[in-house]
């Protein structure tokens, strides 16, 4: 049980160094009115004080700081630098009454002297039916030299849109200049941040959306309707896929939706929403036609199941990834060789893309 309002009231001002015989005498506090604790108040009233002297950045904040053109420009520094970013903590969390397991993620990056992020992040699958966003988080940037914390940043807002500027970084080395037609699949939290990032790196001026569920594909069209951009509701998937230039998956699929057999030459697949070894979004014809490029390597080896499954069935090798974004960021390898051949972009996501977008969101925020 909670302590009393007196006695949490009491440990409070004892805290804050009132001496103990006024402690005594007012248990409950009565002496706030007596002017004897100057202005002290039941703890319940209390002011957050350490985040009052932290920035907090909401969601809104984010968006309108955080343009696509300038976030993929700093993801391309931060992955040709030199930053730390140990492999992100992953834990899987039962839920009650068959719900499908929740994931807590914790992604720590630090650039040493300068700055650390850390990320906590919640993926819950079963928020679908509660109207809610899977992916729930939040940030916490720290001055590098101090430890001292300067921002708390929405987390769910900072993920999606490092994600969606971590697939356009990828387009903008591997999908053919002239991309014109791009089919998202899927309409949950990823599908508007994916569509109007490629359209930042490539000359996009059709737009496609496939969901299982067409309800929600309609309601995300009409969404990106009301933002100035036009959006298809793509009817057949496979139809879909043929008639893109480049494919976008942001789904929490187990099972493949883009297949293979459906590619044709030149196309750029961009497989962004399957985090965990058992999840996939394009079968083992596709990843076999295509050069394969990954987020980073230590990531996508242990956890993108696209690659996993893949090496696991034989369809690749380790050997077989031509190179991450740290290799076409520092220019070690290259992305696309020819107009016809199809790239394969495996994102998994990490702690890198998140400290990226949260210094530069501090920089614009002043």
């Amino acid at each position: 049980m909670p302590p009393k309002a007196g006695v949490a009231h009491s440990r409070a001002a004892r805290n804050a160094g009132y001496p103990a015989e006024t402690l005594l005498k007012y248990p409950r506090g009565e002496a706030c009115a007596q002017g004897e604790l100057r202005g002290f108040r039941p703890l319940a009233t209390l002011p957050a004080i350490m985040t009052d002297n932290i920035p907090f950045l909401p969601a809104r904040k984010v968006d309108a700081l955080l343009d696509y053109k300038g976030l993929v420009a700093a993801l391309r520094a931060a992955f040709a630098g030199n930053w730390t970013v140990p492999i992100r903590h992953h834990h899987g969390i039962e839920m009650p009454d068959g719900e499908a397991d929740q994931t807590l993620l914790l992604m720590p990056a630090w650039e040493a002297g300068k700055s650390i992020g850390i990320k906590i992040v919640t993926i819950t699958p079963g928020n679908g039916a509660r109207n809610l966003p899977a992916v729930q988080g939040l940030y916490l940037l720290l001055d590098g030299l101090t430890g001292e914390p300067r921002a708390l940043i929405d987390g769910k807002a900072l993920t999606v849109r490092r994600t969606a500027a971590a697939s356009a970084l990828a387009a903008d080395y591997c999908a053919r200049p002239d991309a014109a037609t791009h089919l998202m699949v899927g309409a949950g939290a990823l599908s508007r941040p994916l569509i109007e990032a490629h359209r930042a790196v490539r000359p996009i001026t059709r737009s496609l959306l496939w969901a299982r569920d067409p309800k929600k594909a309609a309601a995300k069209a009409e969404e990106l309707k009301a933002a100035g951009i036009a959006v298809e509701v793509a009817p057949d998937l496979e139809a879909a896929v043929r008639a893109a230039d480049i494919i976008s998956t942001g789904t929490l699929s187990h099972e493949p939706l883009v297949k293979g057999a459906w590619l044709r030459p030149g196309q750029h697949l961009d497989l962004v929403g399957a985090f965990l070894p058992e999840m996939r979004e394009s079968d083992d014809e596709a990843v076999r036609r295509a050069r394969v490029y990954v987020d980073t390597m230590a990531g996508a080896l242990k956890e993108a199941g696209d690659i996993v499954l893949a090496i696991k069935s034989g369809a690749l090798t380790p050997e077989d990834i031509v190179a991450d974004l740290h290799g076409l960021a520092r220019g070690t390898a290259k992305g696309r060789q020819s107009p016809d051949e199809i790239t394969l972009f495996k994102s998994v996501g990490t702690a890198l893309e998140d400290l990226a977008a949260a210094r530069l969101l501090m920089e614009r925020a002043g």
